[in-house]
C-alpha cells in the first residue's frame, strides 16, 4: 500500500506555496521588487538594500529557481571577473486566499 503525503508534504512541493513564500519574505520581496525597472548586480542589491551579499546571493539563487527573476546579461568587471545583471520578470504579484486554495497572479513585467 502506497503512503499517502500529508497537507503540509504537499504543499511542500506546490510552486504557487513557494512563490508566496518567497513574497512574504521581506528581503526576496525587497530584492525582486527593487530590479524592476532596470537590472542590478548582487554588490549593487546588497549595498543598496543593506542586506549581507551572501544573504542576496542566497535569495537570488531562489528566486531566479522560481523564474521570478532572469540573468539580463553578464558584465566583466576591470579585473576580468564576470558577473550577472539581474531583472525582475515580474512588476506585479496579486495574492486571493478567498478559497481554501490560495490564488496567485504575477504580471509580466
Amino acid at each position: 500500500m502506497a503512503k499517502r503525503l500529508t497537507l503540509p508534504q504537499l504543499k511542500k512541493y506546490d510552486i504557487t506555496q513557494k512563490v508566496i513564500e518567497a513574497l512574504a519574505d521581506a528581503e526576496s520581496r525587497a530584492i525582486l521588487f527593487s530590479i524592476i525597472k532596470s537590472g542590478k548586480t548582487a554588490a549593487e542589491l546588497s549595498e543598496k538594500l543593506k542586506i549581507p551579499l551572501s544573504s542576496v546571493y542566497k535569495k537570488l539563487t531562489d528566486l531566479e529557481e522560481l523564474t521570478l527573476i532572469e540573468v539580463e546579461k553578464w558584465m566583466l568587471s576591470d579585473k576580468g571577473r564576470k558577473f550577472k545583471v539581474y531583472r525582475s520578470r515580474i512588476s506585479k504579484a496579486d495574492i486571493s486566499i478567498k478559497k481554501p486554495e490560495p490564488i496567485l497572479n504575477l504580471v509580466p513585467n
